[in-house]
């Protein structure tokens, strides 16, 4: 079940033709999810592997970081899903998003390593508007909970947990990683499904907190590991305000990709059924892989 809540589904295309906008959309999606992680785009930034600047690290430091990141998730969801206008279809500000992300960086890179953590929710809060920016401009209802699901669900896209097998890469399995949550979740709410449709409506604040606490648990598992790196590299001598600020603006573009793709996949599922773009999907990265 990919969705929060999955109701009787409108009758689906069969198959998506390679002569189609949605194929070349798919061929984007694909080239999106599938390119360099972003802890190799760091690694290449500041010129040397990431691992042995993580490793000095003192592990308080680095528990501090992950109860940060969980921290700033749950705060910018709340703050970025819950009061952005509902316009399915708007174009998205990337570009307004990243300079934003930028200015936080340049402040949190100049002030030196503490102010990192007062950085955080600010940059995470602007990075998760730019993916419910993305998400809405893809036709996305921001009110219903797949959608908030959906968003939140993009931050894992950039990193392991460190508990995960080393063979589950890739966009599909990555996303399928929270499924199990939901499920348990979706037994809870599913009596809150209307109009043949998976939007929620009537959850109590307890509810909606239960919710969002759980999703943000996972997802802060593999977020943590890339704001981890981060931190690790603005720790680095070399790297000061102006690098501050390229990392901010690397997440951004990154994660604003990883929207792009997702949301695109999520759109074409609506359309196609989850099988038929999974097929597709795999098609078209065995493609990529073999060129």
């Amino acid at each position: 079940m990919n969705d929060l809540v999955r109701s009787t589904p409108p009758p689906l295309e069969t198959q998506i033709l390679p002569t189609s906008q949605d194929w070349a959309d798919l061929q984007r999606a694909v080239a999106l999810l599938e390119s360099p992680t972003l802890t190799a785009k760091m690694a290449n930034l500041i010129g040397s592997p990431l691992e042995f600047a993580v490793k000095k690290l003192p592990q308080s430091v680095s528990r501090r970081i992950h109860d940060a990141v969980e921290a700033a998730l749950f705060k910018s969801a709340q703050a970025a899903l819950w009061t952005m206008d509902n316009t399915p279809g708007k174009a998205a500000s990337t570009r307004w998003h990243k300079l934003a992300a930028a200015t936080s960086g340049a402040v949190g890179g100049a002030f030196g390593f503490t102010t990192l953590f007062i950085e955080l929710p600010v940059s995470t809060t602007i990075m998760m508007r730019s993916v419910a920016d993305v998400a809405r401009s893809e036709g996305f209802d921001l009110r219903d909970m797949a959608t908030r699901h959906a968003c939140l669900e993009v931050f894992a896209l950039g990193g392991n947990s460190g508990k995960d097998d080393a063979s589950e890469t890739g966009y599909y399995i990555t996303r399928g990683f929270t499924a199990e949550v939901m499920r348990h979740l979706s037994a809870e709410l599913a009596g809150r499904a209307v109009g043949g449709t998976p939007v929620m409506i009537g959850l109590t604040p307890k509810e909606a907190g239960k919710w969002l606490a759980k999703i943000v648990e996972k997802v802060a598992a593999r977020f943590g590991v890339v704001v981890t790196e981060k931190f690790a590299a603005q720790a680095v001598p070399i790297v000061g305000a102006v690098a501050g600020a390229t990392l901010n603006t690397m997440f951004t573009d990154y994660y604003q990709d990883m929207a792009r793709g997702h949301f695109i996949v999520r759109r074409l599922e609506r359309t196609y059924g989850y099988d038929t773009v999974r097929a597709a999907y795999a098609l078209l990265a065995g493609q990529a892989d073999n060129s």
